[in-house]
């Protein structure tokens, strides 16, 4: 019969570790939001961005209608054709997160930028914002696609990415004096916490202090 073999304890040799956290958005960027100054010189470099005009074009039509609107990275991608109203200038918006949907009217440098993309998409899709291969872009695709046209942190000294071009809608609609109710109704915002963000950065609101009675 065969002798059992001994059996020994050994120190375990693993060593525990965790996991590396991610920075928090305030370490990475001096804010969470850009100036309409700003938002405009991303649209240029948007626009040069393309390795066609036609997708320079689509380029710089994306994030003016995410600005706009206040889109979120998926109301962007999932953003069709048949949500604008070309006769009455409106988008009819649809929020996710069971947000509150809006018509929101289409100024006229938005709607010659969207009707030039409407004739020039090829090929033609039921969604306003395609890739190159003519399928809807994936959030993560768009994602990528803000964060490259920023160029890291060539352009404005901080790194951006998409959901920053909806933060930017809301201070730009705060810092030009739109009350909170109403912003909270243009961002689809089912509560008004999410909203006061924007109005407790304006400047707007000491704009009378330090002046002479």
């Amino acid at each position: 019969m065969q002798a059992k073999a001994k059996l020994r304890l050994v120190a375990p040799t693993h060593q525990n570790r965790t996991m590396p956290l991610r920075p928090a958005n305030a370490d990475l960027r001096k804010r969470e939001y850009l100036t309409p100054h700003e938002i405009e010189k991303l649209i240029k470099a948007a626009r040069k961005s393309g390795k066609t005009d036609a997708q320079g074009q689509r380029n710089a039509t994306l994030v003016l209608v995410a600005y706009r609107h206040g889109l979120r990275a998926q109301e962007l991608c999932d953003l069709e054709w048949s949500q604008i109203d070309w006769k009455a200038a409106t988008l009819h918006v649809r929020r996710v997160k069971s947000g509150k949907p809006a018509a929101h009217p289409i100024r006229g440098d938005e709607l010659r930028a969207l009707r030039e993309l409407h004739r020039n998409q090829s090929p033609a899709s039921p969604f306003v914002f395609t890739t190159e291969r003519g399928g809807p872009f994936t959030t993560d695709a768009v994602n990528r696609l803000v964060k490259r046209l920023g160029d890291g942190e060539k352009l404005f000294g901080f790194p951006i990415h998409i959901h920053m071009l909806r933060h930017s809608c809301g201070y730009a609609l705060a810092n030009a004096g739109h009350d909170t109710r109403g912003i909270q109704d243009y961002l689809g915002h089912k509560a008004i916490q999410h909203t006061v963000r924007y109005t407790e950065l304006t400047p707007t609101k000491f704009k009378d202090f330090w002046r002479r009675a």
